[in-house]
């Protein structure tokens, strides 16, 4: 545990407190000093390494009515498709010559059993030799229970947003059940990552000093935090996106209550053009695209996100080079 003095504001790690937090945020005068000093932190503990791993979105079929995704249910004209097993499979070999974690993401499509996702899982491991992160949503304990025996190594559930009400208008479901989730997650001794937006429509500094305390007291093991997005064809519509900057100040945060904790450039925040300050003020993963590419343009969660065919050798020897002129090292 540390304490930072950042201009008139004392940070506490060990007892950190909501309001000095939100003082924080709305303090632009310094954040030259906390970037610097997450970037400190953020070095001390993994140097000048950059975790880079490869991301296969393997359906765009979502059960879920989020307000803001252009997969949600309600999206009529989404183009759907949901990749075969052995289809993925091969995907996921191909992309662990690559990248050493290997991450599986979907909408919320129970298509794919607990015992499908298994054996997805137990064959991945079989013929490759790279961790495998889950993203596929809410499932009950016998359902996670079965994904972590079959090998899956770490499991990407956000809370989203820790305010109630804000949460329940968003989702139509209420906060608790996505908090219960992740707690099954955490007591089955999955990695847990979790995360949240920043710039929703309602949300107030106070909201995420209280995202940023409940990442502390949920005991993420990484956090995925980006900019708020809205797809153009959902009910939020029109509402302006999250701030890039305002997310750096949250990441930057992040970094200092809790220093081991992974947390990634997102993709959202690479949208915004936030990758390489991401890297300077905390970030220390970067996740990359390893969807077939004829899948990528339809995992359409919010405009912007890059869909280019590029083999994944390339991919990944271009990112290198991008860091390496930062000082930075892919790992």
């Amino acid at each position: 545990m540390a304490q930072y003095t950042l201009g008139n504001h004392i940070l506490d790690t060990g007892q950190p407190r909501a309001e000095v937090l939100a003082a924080i945020l709305k303090d632009d005068s310094i954040n030259e000093e906390l970037f610097y000093a997450a970037n400190k932190v953020k070095t001390e503990q993994y140097g000048n390494l950059v975790f880079v791993r490869g991301i296969i979105e393997f359906s765009n079929y979502c059960r879920c009515l989020c307000a803001y995704c252009g997969i949600n249910a309600r999206m009529k004209d989404a183009v759907r498709y949901r990749m075969a097993p052995d289809e993925l499979v091969e995907a996921a070999v191909d992309t662990a010559k690559v990248y050493r974690t290997v991450i599986l993401q979907s909408g919320e499509d129970c298509y794919y059993t607990a015992e499908m996702l298994a054996g997805i899982v137990r064959r991945i491991k079989e013929k490759a030799q790279c961790a495998v992160t889950l993203s596929i949503g809410e499932r009950s304990l016998e359902e996670y229970r079965i994904m972590k025996q079959a090998g899956a190594d770490r499991f990407l559930l956000k809370h989203e947003t820790a305010n109630a009400a804000l949460y329940q208008s968003l989702h139509g479901v209420p906060l608790e059940g996505r908090l219960d989730a992740q707690r099954r997650i955490k007591g089955l001794g999955f990695e847990l990552g979790g995360g949240f937006m920043v710039g929703l429509p309602g949300q107030t500094d106070e909201i995420l000093a209280q995202d940023l305390l409940t990442l502390v007291r949920e005991g993420v093991d990484m956090a995925g935090i980006g900019p708020f997005i809205a797809h153009p064809d959902t009910p939020l519509r029109g509402s302006a996106d999250g701030n890039a900057h305002k997310t750096l100040k949250v990441l930057a945060l992040a970094r200092l209550l809790l220093p081991k904790c992974h947390l990634p450039s997102t993709t959202a925040l690479n949208v915004k053009g936030g990758m390489k300050n991401a890297l300077l003020c905390g970030a220390n993963v970067i996740m990359q695209k390893a969807t077939p590419y004829e899948y990528r343009k339809l995992y359409d969660i919010y405009p912007g996100r890059d869909a280019k065919d590029i083999p994944l050798r390339e991919q990944y020897e271009e990112l290198k080079e991008k860091l390496a002129e930062l000082n930075l090292t892919a790992e």
